[in-house]
């Protein structure tokens, strides 16, 4: 990437992929590729746990909102760590002016793109300039560490902490974070590594930022925390992390 030019737009969003509510920060996000049919690869592979239909219904809804929104979109079929190494997918990836990791299992999909084509590919096409988004677990494993997961009382008690993807380094990302009270929170930002935010992303919101600078966007807020500090910003505010 070209070192004068703008850093590449990255969203995190906390819920509500490839549904109305978001339809407008996607426009933003598709506007942000500075192309006039973008393409956009999407990339369900966190939801394959979930098996094969659900895997599959997620691609075609990302197909069908991003067509809609004008874009030239791309389900990528990469669900396990085989797949993930097809240069087809990988090509499709890295091709993108747009990815869009959709929600599912975050240990899974940061299985899946820890050091394999599909994950390479991501990294290339994000030095290269293409808007990244992720929502949920595609949020989480854009961050510098991701909590592991340990079933329903994985807030009260985090099994263990684990390196992501680190595209946005010096954080980690709490999706769905309003569906959660935050007493059940507390813990996990007690016990987040030293020197990381905690960036808690409420249903259909997203930060959407480059270069350290964050907007929010989408009906809810954006809280962050750090140590015991704690700050929240909603609709149209800036935040830095």
């Amino acid at each position: 990437m070209d070192p004068d030019a703008a850093a590449p737009v990255i969203a995190l969003v906390g819920s509500g992929e490839f549904t109305p509510a978001m339809a407008d920060v996607d426009r933003g996000l598709l506007a942000a590729t500075g192309q006039q049919r973008p393409r956009v690869a999407i990339v369900p592979a966190a939801s394959w746990p979930d098996g094969e239909a659900v895997f599959l219904r997620w691609a075609a809804q990302g197909q069908a909102h991003f067509l809609a929104l004008g874009a030239e979109p791309v389900p990528v079929i990469v669900g396990d760590r085989t797949s993930a190494d097809d240069p087809v997918a990988a090509a499709a990836i890295s091709g993108a002016d747009l990815v869009y990791l959709s929600g599912g299992k975050p240990g899974h999909l940061l299985e899946v793109l820890r050091d394999s084509a599909a994950g390479a590919a991501l990294r290339a096409a994000h030095a290269r300039g293409a808007v990244i988004a992720g929502c949920s677990a595609g949020a989480m494993v854009l961050g510098g560490r991701q909590f592991q997961v340990g079933g329903r009382a994985f807030l009260r008690r985090p099994v263990g902490w684990q390196d992501a993807l680190g595209l946005v380094p010096g954080i980690v990302v709490v999706p769905h974070y309003d569906a959660v009270p935050e007493t059940l929170v507390a813990p996990l930002v007690l016990a987040a590594p030293d020197g990381t935010r905690v960036i808690g992303i409420d249903e259909e919101t997203a930060a959407v930022g480059r270069d350290g600078a964050w907007q929010v966007q989408g009906r809810g807020r954006v809280t962050v925390w750090q140590g015991h500090r704690r700050e929240r910003f909603r609709a149209g505010s800036v935040v830095r992390f």
